[in-house]
């Protein structure tokens, strides 16, 4: 049974960073490990993924060069560092894991079939 259990979420300022962190267990070895997030009136959207065999990793546009996905294989964690944070990376973030048909896919959100609960990043400007 997969299990998946986020923290680290909170409230920071504009520019600021914050660190999540996803205990994640039961999944398959070929699974990936994704970040999703959703704002209130919004789709959930993929931001991050990770395959946690070959480490190979995929991220969306609005956070390249500002998030960075990993694993932390003694923690059996996937972490989620966020760094140069806007308002608008403000939205619950989410923890999945699955495995998509198609390795190009691994941000689209009807690959996964397992989430955590979900924690709240808040960005003031």
């Amino acid at each position: 049974q997969v299990r998946l259990v986020e923290s680290g979420g909170g409230s920071v300022q504009a520019g600021g960073s914050l660190r999540l962190s996803c205990a994640a267990s039961g999944y398959d070895e070929s699974s990936s490990l994704a970040w999703f997030r959703q704002a209130p009136g919004k789709e959930r959207e993929g931001v991050a993924s990770l395959y946690p065999g070959d480490g190979a990793t995929r991220y969306t546009d609005s956070v390249k060069g500002r998030f960075s996905i990993s694993q932390n294989s003694a923690e059996n964690t996937v972490d989620l560092q966020m760094t140069g944070l806007k308002p608008e990376d403000t939205a619950m973030y989410y923890c999945a894991a699955g495995r998509p048909l198609v390795r190009n896919w691994s941000l689209i959100r009807d690959q996964y079939h397992d989430w955590g609960q979900g924690t709240q990043v808040t960005v003031s400007s």
